[in-house]
């Protein structure tokens, strides 16, 4: 057998290839795997022929390309080791046969055939553990160049740095033309698997493929390809979001220039959810916009709510019910039905409780209404962080 290493070589290929057609539709793995049959056959049955125990075995160099090739292919770690599975079944049957053909003796054939068998399961889980480990550490090289390739060209766009739109589509896995929908997810807890996360946002935004790259520790952006109708609000249902999971989400805008516009937005709606200590799990930027410009410049902020709501600014449960249904009343537009509708409560409680309030600030609302309506807007989204404390 040692000495028609080539032929056995050759009909292992084609039984490999009966097998695992993949090797059929690319003439380079092809050729690998026909070099790892040559070189792993002469290692066995050189080491069989000079008694070289299993232990000393080491993969060939083809092997080790054969392992790299599945992994640039992306080729399942199980679909290697298959290789090597009906490889050695190849090689057993006609080790079996050539044992049978030169050994009369049905005892003595049957001791050598065990003898070796037991020699190539060792070898076997041998080679199979260093291709193993050569075909992650290649994956893992792969998707590394892959990942720092991708945040190369996210970086360029969110620099407004010129990008070849064809080549940042391909790199990115993600269409640039059309709407774009940035997000950003975030969680203090550090058990928490935010890849996963974002691909459940994603599938209730009704899409299986965002891009999403990681920006720290506890932190993802993301986006997802959206579509341009401003009639479609795109909302989900908390329960698809994990409850140690925060998410702010920009609004849908187009093209590069959206990728770019949306990502600022969901960063400026985290920035109001954290600053308001936000128990929401999702923040969209078109709830908070006018909160978000509003107080950008927090103190200055915090000094025009308390300058315009006076005691009403007190953190107190009571305060806040007088503030919730004054904000329902302006926002209503003075609608005691519509702002009980909002509350949930009677309209008496509203009416009862928008007088309090008035009183609070010293009479009627009317002449200071769209100030007075800030007030009250900014204290709903920013809560504790921009009231009294005393």
């Amino acid at each position: 057998m040692l000495g028609d290493v080539s032929a056995l070589a050759d009909d292992m290929l084609e039984h490999l290839a009966h097998h695992i057609p993949e090797i059929t539709a690319d003439p380079e793995l092809r050729g690998l795997t026909l070099g790892s049959c040559s070189s792993n056959l002469e290692a066995v049955l050189s080491m069989v022929r000079h008694g070289i125990d299993a232990t000393a075995a080491e993969a060939p160099v083809t092997a080790l390309e054969h392992a790299r090739a599945m992994a640039s292919r992306g080729h399942s770690l199980d679909v290697m080791l298959r290789f090597y599975r009906l490889g050695h079944q190849f090689f057993t049957g006609r080790f079996a046969e050539a044992v049978t053909a030169h050994v009369p003796d049905p005892a003595e054939s049957l001791r050598l055939f065990l003898e070796v068998e037991r020699f190539g399961f060792q070898y076997i889980d041998r080679i199979s553990a260093s291709v193993s480990t050569e075909y992650v550490a290649e994956l893992d090289r792969r998707q590394s160049r892959d990942r720092a390739e991708r945040s190369d060209v996210v970086r360029a766009l969110l620099a407004d740095e010129r990008v070849d739109p064809r080549n940042a589509e391909t790199v990115l896995g993600h269409r640039l033309t059309g709407g774009q929908l940035g997000f950003i997810c975030w969680t203090a807890d550090n058990g928490v698997d935010l890849p996963t996360a974002a691909q459940r946002f994603a599938k209730a935004l009704g899409t299986d493929h965002p891009l999403s790259i990681p920006a720290g520790a506890r932190c993802l952006w993301g986006w997802v390809a959206a579509s341009l109708d401003t009639s479609t609000d795109l909302r989900v249902p908390p329960s698809s979001v994990d409850p140690d999971v925060h998410i702010a989400v920009g609004a849908v805008h187009p093209g590069p220039a959206g990728f770019r516009t949306s990502h600022r937005e969901a960063l400026r709606a985290r920035r109001v959810a954290e600053l308001g200590e936000r128990t929401a799990r999702v923040t969209y930027f078109g709830d908070i916009a006018l909160v978000d410009l509003m107080t950008q410049d927090l103190d200055g902020a915090r000094d025009f709510v308390h300058g315009e709501l006076g005691d009403l600014a007190h953190d107190d449960a009571k305060t806040e019910a007088e503030r919730s249904a004054l904000l329902a009343f302006l926002t209503a537009q003075g609608s005691l039905k519509t702002a009980a509708e909002a509350l949930g409560v009677h309209r008496n409680t509203v009416l009862q409780r928008v007088r309090r309030a008035e009183d609070r600030l010293g009479g009627p609302v009317a002449a200071r209404r769209a100030q007075v309506h800030a007030a009250l807007h900014i204290c709903d989204v920013l809560g504790a962080s921009i009231l009294r404390t005393k």
